[in-house]
């Protein structure tokens, strides 16, 4: 083949890829498994891509963050009683209401909510709790409390959205993959750090990886498999690095990005993806000691880091096809503990963010007199009609019932 029939065919693979209709590219560092997607479906593909351009973003804040000392209901004195230390007094809160404000290094969130991009729901939990980080987290990944579901639940979303198992529909920037993001049907790109976003290779072997020779026809499907996985895999993070190269914005997201740019970098670059995740990660809202200087700093980069999000999906003019979903795998304890920090709690906040959604409060407010077990406040929201919410509402798909294992009513969260 000459070297410039070389080019041609690397160049219609990456666009073919980049539009969805090839070989699932790379699962990230480590992974496990890849396949390639069915090549017979590029019309359902294609229809998918034009019919919604609507995206999904997750972003997950490991540790358990304390909801009441994110959204603090100062109007109400038992706040106050339990909290007699670390309660943060109305003159130092970005005041929402006459019951509400913000923790004080949550100006960018301040924002949001008063120009409407923000709802808050409250309550926001399930039956028979667990004080687990582990496990609590994974009921939390996979939409189904109490049990032993093989699957996350965005990874069953991205099944039913599009069965065909459609390349790079869904991208997890981690370490590792998450088990929300495991699906039977898609291999998610997963990924790190993009100008390192390579497949895994000794270096006398990455030489010989990096070039995947086009053989013409082949009769044998094991090769033919095989060939088909390394050229995905080549394409798919090639993809990823010249995304990130190209990526280049004045928008400041703060100390810490929360891997949201590499979010922007794609959805700017034309990638397919309907479905992202990624984490404030390494548990860090874990504050059982000295919590109010550490929470505050945690909850300024976040804060920070999603008002600049927004900002940047106007830059690149897709702020009104995103909507961001944030939570923690349980909220903390009513009162404070002896060392001026909070235990494992149960229900929390969750925050959903954009262009299309209706700002406000939903959900009932939980009792601060009326406390559950362990001094907890009673979730009055199961956490899966957020999930519902974005599934149907956002969307604008109808398969929750496979998706959620069940079917929970929504809020009138979206424009």
């Amino acid at each position: 083949m000459t070297s410039k029939a070389i080019v041609n065919n690397k160049i219609k693979r990456r666009e073919i890829l980049r539009r969805g209709m090839a070989g699932l590219g790379i699962a990230g560092i480590g992974a496990s498994m890849l396949k390639p997607s069915a090549f017979t479906s590029v019309a359902e593909a294609a229809a998918l891509a034009e019919a919604n351009g609507k995206i999904l973003v997750i972003l997950e804040l490991s540790g358990g963050n304390d909801g009441l000392n994110t959204v603090v209901p100062y109007g109400d004195d038992a706040y106050y009683r339990h909290r007699p230390e670390i309660g943060l007094p109305k003159s130092q809160l970005r005041i929402l209401d006459d019951h509400f404000g913000l923790n004080p290094g949550m100006s960018g969130f301040e924002e949001l909510f008063k120009d409407g991009k923000m709802a808050i729901v409250h309550g926001c939990g399930y039956e028979n709790p667990s004080y687990s980080h582990f496990t609590s987290m994974s009921y939390w990944h996979t939409a189904a409390p109490n049990s032993g579901e093989e699957y996350g639940w965005v990874g069953r979303l991205a099944d039913n959205l599009d069965s065909t198992g459609s390349s790079n529909f869904l991208v997890n920037v981690a370490a590792r993959q998450s088990l929300a993001v495991r699906s039977q049907q898609h291999v998610p790109v997963v990924f790190d750090e993009p100008s390192r976003f390579t497949r895994e290779a000794f270096s006398q072997e990455k030489e010989a990886l990096s070039h995947i020779a086009d053989v013409g026809d082949i009769d044998n499907p094991s090769r033919r498999f095989l060939l088909d996985i390394a050229r995905s895999a080549n394409d798919a993070s090639e993809l990823v690095r010249e995304a990130w190269s190209n990526y280049s914005s004045p928008v400041d997201y703060g100390v810490n990005s929360l891997d949201l740019p590499k979010v922007v970098s794609l959805i700017e670059s034309g990638m397919p993806t309907k479905l992202y995740y990624v984490s404030y990660r390494n548990n860090a809202f874990d504050t059982h000691v000295f919590q109010n200087n550490v929470h505050r700093r945690l909850l300024t980069y976040t804060s920070d880091a999603v008002s600049a999000f927004v900002r940047d999906l106007e830059r690149i003019g897709r702020a009104d096809d995103v909507a961001l979903m944030i939570f923690s795998e349980f909220g903390r304890r009513v009162p404070e503990n002896v060392t001026l920090g909070t235990d494992h709690g149960a229900a929390n906040v969750m925050f959903v963010v954009g262009n299309g959604v209706k700002g406000g409060h939903y959900g009932e407010v939980p009792s601060l007199t009326k406390l559950a077990e362990g001094d907890n406040l009673a979730y009055t929201t199961d956490f899966r009609r957020v999930y519902q919410t974005l599934i149907s509402g956002w969307l604008e798909h109808g398969g929750s019932q496979d998706i959620l294992r069940g079917e929970f009513k929504t809020f009138d969260m979206f424009s």
